[in-house]
């Protein structure tokens, strides 16, 4: 049994700021690398900021195939962890809330989130379960409430993988956030029992108006045990070793 080094970045969040967010996260890349990590997380919607009124979504989307696309992409490190990174994509017209896989400053696949929230609306749903791989490590992804539902991590588990990434924004009103600070944690735990997976997960930090995101990003075993956590509220780099068979 060898293990594979995997990283999650806790982060402030981004509003219609590409260029900041990009920045940050070829800088948190770069202290991934230097750490070892083969993967490396960010949170739900981080590129562009979780927009989900269709008017500001639609302004900022990303088409994964266009120039811009991969123009903003090469800033990443040539040598570089995997990346799963959040956006709000567009594709032949429809908005997706999705995370894209990056290697080597170039895209290698993209998830879109199957299971979307009444205020999602503007988003179509996605309907692949694409698998990854990284250094040995297969992975798939699953985003914030698509946790929610056994399938979508079984799913992942049926394509032979060993870890879930959830990249997650759990933004929210102040009282909601205090009284679900161990429910993301607990919810995420039943899945990992459920499927015999690792899973790991990225979330925002800070305040917005009467909004507040606590996290938590945190790395939970097949036992749906927390191993690894980041202090709630706080940003920060979560590294940490899963196991993988020969």
């Amino acid at each position: 049994m060898s293990a594979v080094r995997i990283a999650a970045a806790q982060t402030a969040e981004y509003r219609e700021d590409v260029e900041g967010a990009l920045s940050y996260a070829v800088g948190v890349s770069r202290k991934a690398e230097a750490e070892g990590a083969c993967l490396l997380c960010f949170p739900e919607g981080y590129l562009q900021g979780y927009l989900t009124d269709e008017a500001s979504a639609r302004r900022v989307a990303l088409d994964v195939s266009s120039t811009r696309f991969h123009d903003l992409i090469k800033c990443f490190p040539k040598v570089a962890p995997i990346i799963v990174i959040g956006f709000i994509e567009v594709s032949m017209g429809r908005l997706f809330n999705s995370a894209v896989v990056i290697e080597g400053a170039t895209v290698v696949g993209c998830y879109r989130k199957r299971h979307l929230l009444p205020g999602e609306s503007a988003f179509s749903a996605g309907s692949d379960t694409p698998v990854f791989n990284a250094g040995g490590l297969r992975f798939g992804v699953n985003i914030c409430y698509d946790t929610n539902f056994p399938a979508a991590a079984q799913r992942v588990a049926d394509s032979g993988a060993t870890l879930i990434v959830c990249p997650a924004n759990n933004m929210m009103r102040r009282d909601k956030a205090e009284n679900l600070r161990d429910a993301h944690n607990s919810v995420r735990g039943d899945r990992c029992r459920e499927t015999g997976l690792w899973l790991v997960s990225a979330d925002v930090v800070g305040e917005r108006d009467d909004l507040i995101s606590l996290g938590p990003t945190a790395v939970l075993s097949p036992k749906g045990e927390v191993v690894k956590q980041l202090p709630l509220g706080r940003p920060g780099l979560l590294v940490a070793d899963i196991p993988v068979s020969a």
